[in-house]
């Protein structure tokens, strides 16, 4: 009989902003493994927000009550940041049939990387499935309501990193 898979799942993502369905695959992912590594990616591909030091400041604050989540940013090739780490697996959410094709492919990637690493992947309470950080992002930007879609402590931190931006802009564009 095989081992079992690990007791760490690392849960890796840009969470620019962390959104309530990320905080649901968590606390999900509690009962599936003893302790989830919120692992924030550095190099993700997308121009991020809010820096990656207050991304991880900003999920600690979330978990802080919760000494089974870790939180740290990473940086580098996702399996060997898990191999590193000790953890036997990747936790994924998937919102969609349209996210299945792109995580996917990333899980077969990372298999024939490192073997021993598997990849649950855990659906999204069907109340988070139209959201994603970066229609938050959109949607706070020009002043929409996102209370109820992130959490609450974090909500006033992307309305204050869009006015700060804001003023930003204007300092260096007057003309506008």
């Amino acid at each position: 009989m095989d081992k079992l898979c690990c007791v760490t799942a690392v849960y890796p993502g840009s969470f620019d902003p962390l959104t309530n369905g990320h905080v649901s695959i968590v606390r999900r992912g509690l009962k599936l493994f003893q302790t989830v590594v919120v692992a924030v990616a550095r190099d993700s591909g997308k121009t991020p927000l809010f820096t990656i030091d207050e991304r991880v400041a900003m999920i600690r604050e979330v978990f802080k009550n919760e000494p089974r989540v870790q939180v740290e940013g990473f940086t580098g090739l996702l399996v060997d940041y898990v191999s590193r780490r000790g953890a036997g697996a990747v936790l994924r959410g998937m919102r969609a049939v349209s996210d299945f094709e792109y995580e996917f492919q990333l899980a077969l990637m990372n298999r024939r990387l490192h073997r021993d690493i598997e990849t649950v992947f855990l659906m999204t309470d069907y109340k988070w499935m139209y959201i994603s950080s970066s229609i938050i992002k959109e949607a706070a930007r020009h002043g929409g309501n996102i209370q109820g879609l992130i959490p609450n402590v974090l909500v006033p931190e992307v309305y204050k990193k869009f006015a700060a931006l804001e003023r930003q802009r204007r300092e260096q564009d007057p003309s506008s």
